[in-house]
């Protein structure tokens, strides 16, 4: 059977949370390491971020927690519509997506989109670009692709 991530490696577990401060001082605590600095994601001009296939100015507070074999993000969206903010809405606090590094974004989407795991939200960051699949439904736990320039 073809592999449509032709990937089977976790690298990244997304968390959706209220204060960002105070849930990453917590894993800092957990881990016995420096609490990590968080950033906002890029604004709509640089991230060209989409929602539902329309244009947002979404943001989110972002941080990372770098462990052996993942890394744990934290994510504290602003009110504008993001699939971060919707889920924060509807489930509250928790986990969000796990991640996969892939490549051939649009043909990853196309792939997914056949199986009734559609496109909810794409954008671009420094040195790459993101999307978030739908697959709540039958994986009970959305897929966010990372596609980086440098391979």
């Amino acid at each position: 059977m073809i592999s449509i991530l032709e990937n089977q490696t976790i690298v990244q577990i997304g968390i959706i949370v209220k204060d960002i401060e105070k849930t990453s001082l917590i894993y800092s605590k957990l881990f016995g390491i420096e609490k990590p600095q968080w950033f906002w994601t890029e604004p709509f001009d640089k991230s060209e971020t989409e929602f539902k296939g329309n244009p947002t100015q979404a943001r989110a507070k972002l941080t990372f927690i770098k462990l052996t074999n993942l890394e744990i993000e934290l994510i504290e969206p602003d009110d504008n519509p993001s699939t971060w903010r919707e889920y924060l809405d509807t489930n509250g606090e928790g986990i969000h997506h796990i991640a996969f590094v892939i490549k051939g974004m649009k043909q990853k989407i196309t792939a997914l989109n056949e199986i009734e795991m559609p496109l909810i939200q794409k954008g671009e960051y420094t040195g790459g670009r993101y999307a978030y699949i739908d697959s709540l439904k039958d994986l009970k736990v959305m897929i966010e692709l990372l596609e980086h320039d440098n391979g």
